[in-house]
């Protein structure tokens, strides 16, 4: 009987925050009614003793149920040998393992989901992954890496690896995974010298990558035009210019919140003509950025934290009425030094709603 497998995708948490597992049913199957009852299946096949066969053994101490294999917080410090070959999802979060080696997974031809997360892994063989043809979801974080795996599934849609000690990430590692959709690499030691020029070109599928408390001091060079929502808050990027964000037609959300950003270079904003919020909170600006008044999508800016001394009656909306395709729903401006008495009623002519603006003393 065939069977269609459904995973999650994504459990909801907030845009500007790495994904965090609450339990194993974030990455539960969706089965019908009938497959969840067992109903429809074929009766088992015997040995002609009258006997059903021995079947795939559940490792020892692991938990087994819909082809997912639970082995968590179990101290193990490997991978458990004959693991179930019709696993789909294989859960080892939470031990010890050190290192991943060929032959791992040698029977998971139809594993999804491999969640790897907080262990101590350093080294992770070149063939490890290769014989998962059907790894969608590859969950690396809270270990010890000092540079992403090669020779990655090309089915991978999500990649998943803060919380590490990765200083280098390579175009040669990205070539060919062109189903992917999520990267996260948050709070790693990376320098911007460490990102290859177009290390993420190649992926026309791509829509999320997070790159957070890093040491990066620039924004990566090369992304794919794919790019829905960009993250980079918390990391030491002096300036935005246009080269930077060049392409980026189709993003909506850039995060680059508590950096060092002094300046947004004249025509940035262009670039990103689909933008609908911006965080530039907890920076060194100060002035609003050139081009909010001619945007007409954009519906979130967050500039608290600044060091804005004056805000110009169009420096958020277009001289004329009715030219701005969205309403703003959400404009901060507090902890700036500009006197919010000194700005002009007409300056928040195209917002939705007073109370989307936020105003306070300068402290």
């Amino acid at each position: 009987m065939k069977t269609t497998l459904i995973f999650l995708l994504l459990a909801q948490v907030s845009w500007a925050g790495p994904f965090q597992q609450r339990s194993i049913f974030d990455f539960s199957e969706l089965l019908s009614a009938d497959e969840a009852s067992g109903a429809g299946f074929d009766d088992p096949p015997t040995d002609g003793t009258g006997l059903e066969p021995m079947g795939p053994v559940c490792p020892f101490r692991c938990q087994c149920h819909l082809r997912v294999v639970q082995c968590s917080d179990l101290g193990l410090d490997k991978v458990p040998k004959d693991l179930p070959p019709d696993t789909t999802l294989l859960d080892l979060q939470n031990n010890k393992i050190t290192e991943i080696k060929d032959g791992d997974f040698k029977d998971l031809k139809n594993l999804h989901a491999l969640i790897l997360v907080n262990n101590k892994i350093s080294k992770i063989s070149p063939g490890a992954f290769s014989p998962l043809v059907k790894l969608e979801r590859l969950y690396l974080s809270k270990n010890q890496l000092k540079e992403l795996p090669e020779k990655m599934p090309k089915t991978l849609q999500e990649l998943r690896a803060h919380e590490n000690e990765i200083t280098k990430v390579r175009k040669s590692v990205f070539n060919g995974l062109n189903q992917m959709i999520v990267i996260e690499l948050g709070t790693n030691p990376l320098k911007s010298s460490g990102i290859d020029n177009g290390a993420f070109q190649g992926m026309k599928k791509l829509s999320y990558i997070r790159i957070a408390d890093t040491n990066i001091t620039s924004i990566p060079q090369g992304l794919p035009p794919s790019l829905t929502e960009l993250h980079l808050d918390g990391n030491k990027i002096t300036k935005v210019d246009a080269a930077s964000l060049k392409g980026l037609n189709n993003l909506a959300k850039l995060g680059l919140g508590f950096n060092n950003i002094t300046a947004v270079e004249n025509g940035s904003l262009a670039n990103t003509p689909h933008l609908r919020e911006l965080h530039l909170n907890n920076n060194n600006l100060i002035k609003v950025p050139a081009g909010l008044a001619e945007h007409k999508y954009i519906q979130v800016v967050y500039l608290h934290n600044n060091n804005i001394s004056a805000v110009g009656s169009n420096d958020f909306c277009p001289p004329g009425y009715n030219t701005k395709k969205a309403s703003y729903s959400g404009v901060s401006l507090f902890s700036n030094p500009v006197q919010y008495w000194e700005i002009q009623p007409s300056t928040f002519r195209c917002v939705y709603v007073r109370s989307a603006i936020q105003l306070g003393n300068y402290k």
